[in-house]
């Protein structure tokens, strides 16, 4: 499809690539990989032809077509339906949906054999490409990417920045070019969004290359991984894991061949050092000299692998319960997002809140640091409990102005400058790097600024949501070591399935409006959910995590004096209140098997389950019935 040659590119003194070669072949699945700033995004914008090459050439084959989707799309704005816009991938169609539409007008006045066929031939060609389906595939994708039926029709503009990306990708996996280009396809997606299109990429026709930090999603889509290094592209004939084995082997080789090379050169310069005064040897000695000016030098292998060695010196130690919340309801209006949810965090729990998006994870947050208020319930922090909320948006409170070491030293920590040194190495600002202004920072950099500051507070309880954004894969390795050396509490939001089964040994998800707990790690968490939709499946049972529907909120009965009740009315407050008190019970028991059904064991045996599942449908129901009576009565 594509051969790369001989690539030279630069950023102003600075080399990107220095004669780099790839080829890219039909189907071909590449992640690209590298640091960040080795040139992974500009390589892409290459190929698109948005920056030229100073050197060497690019060979495309005519029938190739490209599908780009970067972070500039972000900024894409329009009036038309989200549905629209992604129907615009069927550019085409379109066109010729319009002039079918057209002579279909002209029929009414000009019926002859010309139009007929004029006709005919526009609809073979709208059926050719799919015309008939085209609605129908944008739903489908639409919806995969986490979008409900009823947000199809509303305009784009309404729609945040990541909600807008997914639309564009939509708009160019409809569009199925022979080779897509994603940059950073995860970064605005969640857990189902992200599983979605992984089976998508899987069964993909054309040839794909993904730049992502997201190892978990390299693994499931990639079959080839390219890396970005020393101003070359390096392929690897596999997926991510296998780049890294293969990559440790060929490291080994390197260094055994590096070392065996510096060994010889050394006894060389030993030998000229010796013999260069000695007419006897001389000849000999420059001829030493000579083989090592003609010598292609071995490179030592460079590491990449930074080691975190922070210490986290609490001048508070916290009790052993550091939150809890009873009873907590949250509503915004009449959208309810919690309901009767309860929150218990002991001293070393190390949780990960995951997710769809929309479920109210960031509200959680939210109300866990107490920025927010319940609508029902109580909010208990622990004794001696120091909190600290990292977010994106905390981003922009970084003084600009400010050089990093600065920042870090009016962070308040009272550690030495020596010390914030240490912890800013730690976090790939090295030498110089600390006096960089905050203002000349890219995005993952000031990322890393904002974690290092928090992680140096006194917080002995830390709040992280989507830490691992913008930050390569390098970053996550260094924040994935930090917080395992950090002896605190923490609760973190992310995608990253991979930094997630590295963090947590405790895992919360959202569910029927209520905060459940998994207790085990992300890997053990996947495995449970898997047996207990397959458990589900096999006693003809819908998915436990299927929605279920709110209870009938119980309406206030009005205090205003009433008039003297007639006999019917007497009767209807006697049954109002008989219904009431059944109303409880039902409530009671529908609790009880609630919990049954959220207890990991019971999923163990088949027989159990479905017992337990008929008789909580069965409850469900009659609370239905008694609710639906209830407002007849109340309204009598």
């Amino acid at each position: 499809m594509i051969s790369i040659t001989d690539l030279d590119f630069h950023f102003g003194s600075r080399t990107l690539y220095d004669k780099a070669n790839l080829h890219i072949k039909p189907k071909d699945k590449i992640g690209l990989i590298g640091l960040n700033g080795r040139g992974k995004s500009t390589l892409l914008r290459i190929l698109v032809g948005e920056y030229k090459p100073d050197g060497g050439s690019i060979s495309m084959s005519k029938d190739v077509s490209l599908g780009f989707l970067n972070q500039d799309l972000l900024s894409y704005d329009s009036h038309e339906s989200i549905l629209v816009v992604a129907m615009q991938a069927f550019a085409e169609a379109l066109d010729i949906q319009k002039k079918i539409d057209e002579v279909l007008l002209e029929f009414e006045t000009n019926y002859t054999d010309d139009l007929v066929e004029k006709l005919a031939n526009l609809q073979e060609r709208f059926e050719a490409l799919g015309g008939y389906t085209m609605q129908a595939r944008a739903e489908e994708i639409l919806e995969g990417l986490g979008f409900t039926t009823e947000e199809l029709q509303r305009p784009l503009k309404l729609f945040s920045g990541g909600w807008r990306m997914r639309v564009m990708l939509a708009k160019i996996l409809l569009q199925q070019p022979s080779l897509l280009l994603l940059d950073e396809p995860t970064n605005h997606l969640d857990l189902p969004s992200i599983k979605w299109i992984e089976n998508y990429l899987a069964g993909y026709e054309g040839a794909v290359i993904i730049v992502s930090h997201d190892r978990e999603f390299l693994d499931r889509t990639t079959n080839t991984t390219v890396e970005v290094t020393g101003g070359k592209l390096v392929p690897y004939a596999g997926n991510y894991s296998f780049y890294l084995e293969e990559k440790e082997e060929r490291n080994a080789i390197q260094k055994g061949a590096f070392e065996n090379q510096q060994a010889q050169i050394r006894q060389a310069e030993r030998f000229i050092e010796r013999f260069k005064a000695k007419a006897s040897k001389a000849k000999q000695a420059q001829s030493r000299v000579k083989m090592l000016d003609k010598l292609e030098r071995i490179d030592d292998v460079a590491q990449d692998d930074a080691r975190v060695n922070i210490k986290f010196n609490f001048t508070v130690t916290p009790g052993r319960h550091i939150l809890r919340m009873e009873h907590v309801g949250k509503k915004y209006g009449e959208k309810i997002i919690f309901r009767d949810t309860h929150v218990h965090i002991e001293r070393g729990d190390k949780i990960a809140l995951i997710g769809a998006n929309g479920k109210g994870k960031s509200t959680l947050m939210r109300l866990v640091a107490g920025s927010e208020a319940p609508t029902t319930g109580n909010h208990q922090l622990g004794h001696n409990v120091i909190m600290s909320f990292y977010a994106q948006h905390q981003l922009e409170s970084l003084r600009i102005e400010n050089e990093i070491l600065q920042e870090m030293v009016e962070a308040g920590s009272k550690r030495t400058e020596m010390e914030l040194r240490t912890v800013l190495g730690s976090f790939l600002f090295t030498g110089d790097d600390v006096y960089k202004k905050i203002k000349v920072l890219s995005g993952g950099e000031k990322s890393r600024v904002a974690l290092a500051k928090t992680l140096i507070s006194e917080a002995n309880f830390l709040l992280l949501d989507e830490p691992t954004n913008h930050l390569d894969m390098q970053s996550v390795n260094i924040l994935i070591q930090a917080l395992d050396q950090y002896q605190g509490t923490y609760i973190v939001i992310s995608h990253d399935r991979f930094f997630v089964e590295n963090v947590a040994n405790k895992i919360w998800y959202i569910e029927d409006y209520q905060l459940k707990e998994y207790p085990g790690t992300y890997n053990e968490y996947e495995q449970w959910q898997e047996d207990r939709e397959k458990a589900a499946k096999k006693a003809g049972l819908p998915s436990p995590s299927a929605p279920k529907p709110l209870p009938k909120e119980e309406k206030k009965v009005d205090a205003s004096p009433a008039k003297t009740p007639s006999p019917d009315q007497k009767k209807a407050l006697k049954e109002l209140a008989e219904v009431e008190k059944k109303i409880d019970e039902r409530e009671k028991e529908l609790a009880q098997y609630e919990a049954q059904l959220a207890d990991p064991q019971i999923y163990q045996n088949a027989a159990q389950l479905k017992d337990a599942t008929l008789k909580f449908e069965q409850v469900k129901k009659e609370l239905a019935q008694l609710n639906d009576r209830w407002e007849m009565l109340a309204e009598m």
